[in-house]
């Protein structure tokens, strides 16, 4: 187990992360990648992993790209088949990928509420179900779900991201007991106010109001919530399991 300081955490690993051409995910692919992980850049939009990918490359990474709706248990079958061909083996899994549609729920549409849960809360579900054979096989993995603070305290306005959120933690502790006792671990984090281009949309009042409620008194980085999930998918977390970890700078406690 290499877990001395200074040493890659992650050499020899292969991790593949959802949502990752930007954002978050963009993040926590070059958060992993810096630890000596082989990565599959995936998400929806195959343009920005391919750039992704290619940016990453130019910093000596081992990092490709792929294309992934992850609503559709097809594409997710053909993005575990890449990484084994390409590297015999997925170690780690993070499923990221997440949408937005926010409306109150009286004027929230019905497909508007189904995006958003098929995205976040079937899409890690199905790409859980991807990677489970395999590392029960092998006796080994680990799963990471991004979780977001808004599936713990509820926002107005989220009603379909929330419960989606707060449906990922179930799935999270579910699949811990289910894949435990095979030496697959699976936990989640659960990131609070990050300055992305999502949240930085926002009115600067409606931020500012946000940021205020932080007790650490300022918004998170991606970077931030990269680093607790490389912890979890790494061997210092190797006795971690169903856990869900909160980036959140105190917000929410």
């Amino acid at each position: 187990m290499n877990t001395h300081f200074g040493n890659p955490l992650l050499e020899g690993q292969v991790a593949i992360v959802t949502g990752a051409g930007q954002g978050i995910g963009l993040a926590i692919a070059n958060g992993l990648g810096a630890q000596g992980a082989s990565v599959l850049i995936v998400d929806v939009d195959v343009t920005k992993a391919e750039e992704a990918a290619e940016a990453a490359r130019t910093e000596g990474r081992d990092v490709v790209a792929a294309q992934c709706n992850v609503t559709l248990e097809a594409d997710h079958a053909r993005v575990v088949e890449q990484c084994l061909d390409l590297h015999g083996a997925v170690d780690i899994l993070v499923n990221n990928a997440g949408v937005t549609r926010d409306s109150y729920i009286g004027k929230m549409s019905e497909a508007d509420f189904d995006i958003v849960m098929d995205v976040s809360l079937k899409g890690a579900w199905l790409g859980t179900r991807a990677v489970a054979s395999h590392m029960r096989g092998r006796g080994k993995g680990s799963i990471v779900n991004v979780s977001s603070l808004s599936g713990k305290i509820g926002n107005p306005g989220q009603t379909n991201y929330s419960a989606a959120k707060a449906g990922l933690i179930g799935l999270t502790k579910a699949a811990a007991k289910e894949l435990g006792p095979s030496g697959v671990r699976v936990n989640a984090v659960q990131p609070g106010l990050v300055r992305t281009e999502m949240t930085l949309a926002m009115k600067p009042t409606i931020f500012a109001a946000k940021e205020a409620e932080v007790p650490l008194g300022r918004a998170g980085t991606p970077e931030e919530v990269a680093g607790a999930v490389v912890f979890l998918a790494s061997p210092w977390a190797s006795y971690v399991n169903g856990a869900v970890l909160e980036v959140t700078g105190g917000r929410g406690i």
